[in-house]
């Protein structure tokens, strides 16, 4: 009885700092979103430039994921963990405090490393406590918290920008930042290792990191000669990396998971190419309610709250139903959602009623909660506890990469239609030829995820 008690407190724990960490950096990120036209005057920031303050964050996540989550599962998911939580709380300190957009994009690589640690552990430290007949259920959950941050950023965001200045959005995150780590050291005495990890692969690392980066940055400037050389040395460099991988003892990413595991190779590109085509979709609609619709940033925070709404009310249902069904039934039945919602995307115009844009925010946010926690079930359902962590960090790696792909896509177009300059009311014409080509780029993306997420296998 006794260690059955000790178990459920461990599990109340692990579950309260996993919504913690879910809620934070999605609220950092949403709110900073609505921000961004004031960030920009204040500062003195391009178009491109702003769009940086995102996609530095997400570039550096992406980078350091695999690694961290690998050296998590040899060193201690919870020590990993914490380290994480006292960088993001110390880079929203800085933030506060930038002088110039430089500055503030340096803070955002800081804030990028300390999500890669909480990204790549929490997770994996949540499926480690819980029995798998509860595992889509408590994703659910978890999903629910990362969709409570991203609905209640755009609001507060909004709220907080307008009353007393786009610096106080990260001075609100300190308090919870340091209320998670306090919860960490006094209620978890229980730390997840695995043992026989072997030596940590170094050089994998590192090939895997530059490649990465070298891919991601030349993507969103293919329109440069520059651009075009890094996406080329990127594109090299993974294929090496992956060639690389398959003769190390302890790979840093074990690449036989992906061509031996169906289910956990077919989830992982699914959710890539979901990420993909749906992440800059709240960067487009909080320029688009500003600059084409005229609203303040708190009223286009209020109605940017529609679709993490939605995702709220709907992802712990989505996660029950992958515990009772194939998670591939949901989870492509959400991604088809998505294909109608990026297509009704494109009509959008100045004229367009605030109703209508209301349900096109309300059929997105119902595809994404449909395809988000039953996918990420199918993940970690897919591989044993020894590979948890690096399962993890695998689907938050793919959710990074693609949410850094969707914001290079968005930003390809608007570096050839808008080049450097700011987005003026006078040049809304131009922003919204982006937003239609980009979103009907995406719903076409959306369209072979659908395809993908189908032919994935089956978990049971």
């Amino acid at each position: 009885m006794h260690n059955g008690n000790e178990q459920q407190q461990a599990r109340r724990a692990v579950l309260a700092i996993s919504l913690a960490a879910a809620f934070l950096t999605p609220f950092m990120v949403s709110s900073v979103n609505i921000a961004l036209p004031t960030i920009g005057a204040e500062l003195s920031m391009g178009a491109v430039a702003l769009s940086w303050v995102t996609t530095a964050y997400l570039l550096c996540s992406a980078v350091f994921l695999i690694p961290l989550g690998k050296i998590a599962d040899t060193c201690g998911r919870k020590r990993v963990f914490f380290w994480g939580m006292f960088i993001i709380t110390l880079s929203a300190l800085f933030s506060a405090f930038s002088t110039s957009g430089g500055q503030l994009i340096v803070t955002r690589i800081l804030h990028g490393v300390g999500a890669a640690m909480i990204f790549g552990t929490s997770m994996a430290m949540l499926t480690s406590v819980y029995p798998p007949h509860q595992r889509g259920k408590m994703l659910g959950i978890n999903v629910s918290s990362t969709y409570t941050g991203l609905m209640l950023g755009p609001v507060i965001g909004g709220i907080i920008t307008r009353h007393f200045g786009w610096r106080s959005l990260f001075l609100v995150n300190i308090p919870i930042g340091i209320a998670v780590l306090i919860l960490v050291r006094t209620a978890i005495r229980t730390e997840w290792r695995e043992e026989n990890q072997g030596t940590f692969d170094v050089a994998g690392a590192v090939l895997y990191g530059s490649s990465i980066a070298l891919l991601l940055s030349g993507f969103s400037r293919l329109n440069t000669q520059i651009g075009v050389l890094c996406t080329a040395a990127g594109v090299i460099g993974t294929i090496i990396f992956i060639v690389f991988e398959q003769r190390v003892a302890s790979p840093v990413l074990p690449v036989h998971l992906f061509r031996n595991n169906r289910v956990f190779a077919f989830s992982n590109l699914a959710a890539l190419i979901n990420y993909s085509a749906t992440y800059a979709v709240g960067f487009m609609m909080s320029l688009f309610l500003q600059y084409v619709k005229g609203l303040p940033p708190d009223r286009a925070g209020m109605l940017m709250v529609v679709q993490p709404a939605v995702m709220v009310l709907f992802s712990p249902f989505a996660g029950r139903l992958s515990d009772r069904m194939e998670p591939r039934v949901p989870a492509s039945a959400g991604m088809g959602l998505i294909v109608v919602g990026l297509v009704l995307l494109s009509f959008l115009g100045p004229a367009s009623s605030i109703l209508r844009i209301i349900v096109n925010l309300m059929l997105l946010g119902l595809g994404f909660a449909l395809f988000s926690s039953p996918n990420t079930s199918a993940v970690m359902g897919s591989v044993d506890r020894t590979r948890y962590g690096i399962a993890s960090a695998t689907v938050g790696t793919m959710r990074l990469l693609g949410q850094v792909l969707s914001m290079g896509i968005t930003m390809l177009l608007m570096s050839i239609t808008i080049e450097t300059g700011r987005i003026t009311p006078e040049r809304a014409g131009d922003f919204l030829g982006v937003m239609r080509s980009a979103s009907l780029l995406f719903g076409g993306l959306c369209v072979v995820g659908v395809v993908v997420s189908l032919v994935r296998g089956t978990v049971r």
